[in-house]
């Protein structure tokens, strides 16, 4: 719970940086929301959530 919680916060911030400085408009924010949505209730779900938390632990596993 604390890393899908922790990728949204980050995810969040990353694309409200975008909106400001990167260019990116608020109707492509919008469609890359819409498209989280439906990849959450696809079938694709489990396998995208598993890279989600494998990618995190790699993360986790540096020592600077």
């Amino acid at each position: 719970m604390a890393v899908s919680i922790s990728a949204v916060l980050l995810l969040a911030v990353l694309v409200t940086l975008l909106v400001k400085k990167g260019g990116l408009k608020a109707g492509h924010a919008v469609v890359c929301v819409l498209l989280g949505f439906y990849l959450a209730s696809s079938s694709m779900a489990p396998a995208i959530s598993e890279v989600a938390t494998n990618v995190a632990r790699l993360i986790s596993g540096i020592k600077f």
